[in-house]
């Protein structure tokens, strides 16, 4: 008889919905071993239930401890078959346990590729696909430069670094020198062309071969940068219909960054004048907030008990049609709605999914509630848009 898997997750908690890998490998006999830094009487009681073992350490930025957790699970259940945290901040040291364990997926050689954009820019143009002009600066002088042959307004980030956190548009040489003042100085930031265009993503799980065995997209009320800036209402849902040049596109990603037995979240330009599309970056793994539960809502199954199957036996056996569209709909605590959450519910009750409180930290973008609903065509969707964010 075959001994079970040994799936190390790494800080398995967080966020909670994705609590539900834990449950969902366990069901499969998935050995599930649990590594981070919260207290185990502090994890919910579905997940204390779903870890076969769980290993707290002090502190998951300290490799010592990480590694001699793994090290424990290694010697007690024999050798380790996955290290995974599906976390965008814990990729560098999930591939750093597997190189050091040899275990399946990314590697140490493998993270500048996939977490710097300078690199992905290289990947991108390898494979044939169009990016925005732009290059890593080292000193203000090189970034004057460019800014000048780019043109202003020009977009300002860090080259490793995920969502819209220390990005700037900067419309001015003026804006330029102020940047310089409160920019962080141990940062490698790149500049980049302004593309005018909405940003589209292409989602999805691939198995152990690299073929996409499901995928799906998001589009958004508009750009995160300019919610903040504004503090205002957002959106952004999973499409039933999804453009065939963006699944061509997604498809030759997928190969051109080796993605093997795991998630993906690239996020392109659909530029305004001419709707072509435009990679910007890759994240090798699920998109973030509430958009794998939107998958299944979208489609009817369960992603998670789908990737369970990819990783024990690389099959997935749902069949997707993608029957709904599915929304998210911010509500800001600060903005006098004219209808309340129980009558966008009462109205709208064979569509409502549910009503999600948002963690303080994303209330700034996310809103302090947001709206789940599915429909199954466009203009519904956007008529409880409409009545959830009317303004009194």
């Amino acid at each position: 008889m075959s001994r079970p898997l040994n799936f190390v997750m790494i800080s398995p908690h967080f966020p909670t919905n994705f609590e539900t890998f834990a449950v969902r490998l366990r069901e499969n006999g998935f050995n599930t071993l649990g590594i981070a830094d919260a207290p185990y009487e502090s994890l919910s009681e579905g997940l204390r239930n779903a870890l076969t073992e769980y290993y707290r350490v002090d502190n998951m930025e300290d490799y010592d401890q990480v590694y001699r957790a793994v090290g424990y699970f290694a010697h007690k259940y024999g050798r380790i078959d996955r290290i995974e945290s599906h976390n965008e901040y814990w990729l560098e040291l999930d591939a750093k346990l597997r190189t050091d364990f040899n275990v399946f997926g990314y590697k140490n050689e493998d993270m500048h590729a996939i977490k710097t954009k300078s690199q992905m820019k290289e990947i991108f143009r390898a494979a044939g696909l169009k990016v925005a002009q732009g290059r890593v600066f080292h000193s203000d002088e090189e970034a004057r430069q460019l800014a000048q042959e780019l043109n202003f307004p020009v977009i300002i980030k860090p080259d490793s670094g995920v969502g819209a956190s220390d990005t700037y548009k900067i419309k001015s040489a003026q804006e330029l020198e102020a940047f310089f003042g409160y920019r962080h100085p141990e940062v490698q930031y790149i500049m980049e062309e302004f593309i005018d265009g909405d940003i589209v993503t292409f989602d999805g799980l691939a198995d152990i071969n690299g073929n996409i065995v499901f995928y799906s997209s998001l589009e958004y009320s508009e750009a995160v940068l300019d919610t903040v800036a504004k503090d205002g209402d957002m959106f952004y849902y999973v499409p039933r219909e999804i453009s065939p040049k963006l699944v061509e596109l997604g498809k030759q990603c997928v190969e051109a960054f080796k993605v093997r037995e795991r998630f993906f979240h690239f996020e392109f330009f659909r530029v305004k004048q001419t709707n072509e599309l435009m990679p910007l970056e890759i994240n090798c793994r699920p998109p973030g907030g509430l958009t794998i539960d939107m998958w299944n809502y979208a489609n009817d199954f369960d992603v998670f008990n789908e990737y369970a199957h990819i990783v024990k036996e690389n099959k997935f056996y749902s069949h997707i049609t993608h029957p709904w569209n599915v929304v998210y709909i911010s509500r800001k605590a600060n903005k006098n709605y004219v209808n309340s959450i129980q009558a966008i519910c009462e109205r709208f009750s064979d569509r409502i999914i549910s009503v999600q409180t948002v963690p303080g930290i994303f209330a700034k973008i996310m809103g302090e509630e947001g709206i789940l609903a599915r429909t199954e065509t466009i203009e519904q969707m956007r008529e409880i848009i409409q009545f959830a964010h009317a303004k009194q």
